[in-house]
């Protein structure tokens, strides 16, 4: 059960990385939270299924790292793309 407490501070992580990086209208509001909760959620069901206790700080501390290092590169890559895919249909279109 306290894998929820993972999703959650996963997600929370993720909407702080969504509005702190440029590029928000380039992709969706829930991409980032989900990106971290999902980030989060894997490690934390890796780690239990390893052994790691909830009362080790490992389990506690790898979920929120494990967020902002799976965020940051996804969101950043993913705007890069939309922005360069929304180029190429403005001259495939001849839009402004």
């Amino acid at each position: 059960m306290q894998i929820l407490i993972g999703l959650i501070v996963g997600a929370v992580i993720g909407l702080g990385i969504h509005y702190q990086l440029g590029g928000r209208s380039r992709r969706g509001v829930v991409v980032g939270p989900m990106v971290g909760a999902a980030a989060a959620g894997v490690v934390w069901s890796i780690l239990t299924w390893a052994g790691v206790g909830v009362d080790s700080p490992w389990l506690w501390l790898s979920a929120p790292v494990a967020a902002v290092a799976v965020t940051y590169p996804t969101l950043i890559i993913l705007s890069r793309v939309r922005t360069a895919h929304d180029a190429r249909e403005r001259v495939r279109l001849r839009i402004g």
